[in-house]
């Protein structure tokens, strides 16, 4: 048939057949709008790996490319730890949960209630996951949680009185993974342990401001360091976050182990590139109503230039899963299934790396020790409060039993 209408196109014109100019012109656009699509979405991974037996721990694994990695790697038999800001016992969560274990045909996928904003939360999780005789096991930490302040947004602040982006992005992964350190230096010599941090090509703009704190009256923190734009706080939190990942791999390496071993554990890297998110879209819609009606007008647009979810975890599943990354000295930077390098050469300054260090635990210390007390303040008035409540109805009783 198709011999047939090529054959009378050429004897005869395109013109005798139907629709022959139209089909013409419309192909070559939807052969240009398929490979703008194909360049657009990445790379694919082609590494496959046997994940039974394997204990996954991740952050922002419920919305985004971090639900898409879950449920790759919990499809292929892993043990998931979500570590989750809404309560276990939320009933939407619940469902969530139960219908994810449906789908991916894993019951083992399970949650830990962690505030990634609350500095007491993670430690609260952390020392107790910590704090096990013998050591749980601990095959792997997934770094997805991540947040951003939209363009001309107003920042928001943590109860420990930080910025919410660059709290969520860079403190709370270093101080989650300072306390869990000790776990993953416990685990067999035989074990592929990987910590695996999601970044951003944003980390170029970033600039480390001066981290130095120090204690005023009153009790409060303060920095030195001048406020940023939101859109800055982001860039910067992702190149603290890259410097501090080059850290832990030489805090990790620079370990003795009892057995003599080389060290098992090997940081990564992996930037997804541009992906159609809950903070990508947030972000273009710059959180407003009227950004959002422009997003869905622009909506095609979109499709065609960004990722979806399942197409921005496949760095993360390449990082996972390809065996090459489980041996050599780590600090490997992936994108689009490929190594690459990174673009700052500060983020090798081993001076800037101790810095960051030292004045990161020094903040986390002074903020944990004004939560501390302000957690004792709320326990003594609630106490007082208590007590209280037991005299006035005692009181409230003995008047009515007189007038009785």
């Amino acid at each position: 048939m198709p011999v047939n209408i090529l054959a009378q196109a050429f004897a005869e014109g395109l013109s005798s057949i139907p629709f022959g100019w139209t089909v013409v012109k419309v192909v070559p656009v939807l052969a240009l709008l398929y490979l703008l699509k194909w360049y657009f979405n990445g790379a694919v991974n082609g590494s496959e790996r046997n994940m039974h037996s394997k204990v996954i721990m991740v952050t922002g694994g419920t919305a985004g490319i971090g639900a898409e990695v879950v449920k790759a790697l919990a499809s292929r038999g892993a043990q998931i730890i979500l570590l989750v800001q809404q309560p276990l016992t939320d009933p939407f969560f619940v469902d969530y949960i139960e219908d994810l274990r449906t789908e991916c045909g894993n019951e083992l996928i399970t949650a830990e209630h962690v505030d990634l904003t609350s500095l007491h939360s993670i430690r609260l999780f952390a020392t107790k996951w910590v704090d096990n005789a013998p050591p749980r096991r601990l095959d792997m930490i997934v770094l997805c949680a991540n947040t951003m302040t939209p363009p001309g947004g107003k920042a928001t602040i943590t109860e420990d009185g930080l910025e919410s982006t660059w709290g969520l992005n860079y403190i709370a992964n270093f101080h989650l993974l300072s306390i869990l350190s000790p776990a993953l230096r416990a685990q067999p010599p035989d074990r592929d342990v990987r910590i695996i941090f999601g970044t951003c090509s944003a980390y170029m703009g970033g600039r480390l401001p001066k981290f130095d704190t120090k204690s005023k009256k009153g009790g409060k923190v303060e920095s030195d360091q001048t406020e940023p734009a939101p859109t800055s706080v982001y860039a910067t939190s992702k190149l603290a976050l890259m410097t501090f990942a080059v850290a832990f791999q030489k805090h990790l390496s620079t370990y003795a182990r009892p057995d003599k071993k080389p060290m098992n554990a090997r940081v990564i890297m992996v930037d997804p590139g541009w992906t159609r998110t809950p903070g990508m879209r947030r972000f273009l819609t710059f959180g407003s109503l009227w950004g959002l009606a422009l997003y869905l007008f622009m909506w095609p647009f979109w499709w065609l230039v960004l990722k979806s979810g399942d197409q921005g975890a496949q760095t993360f599943l390449y990082a996972v899963m390809e065996a090459q990354w489980g041996r050599g000295d780590g600090n490997y930077l992936l994108k689009e299934c490929r190594r690459i390098n990174w673009a700052r050469k500060e983020i090798e300054d081993e001076t800037l790396q101790q810095k960051l260090w030292e004045s990161s635990s020094k903040t986390i210390e002074l903020l944990e020790k004004e939560s501390a007390k302000r957690r004792a303040l709320e326990k003594k008035d609630k106490e007082k409060a208590e007590a209280k409540s037991p005299a006035k109805e005692a009181k409230g009783g003995a008047k009515q039993r007189k007038a009785t």
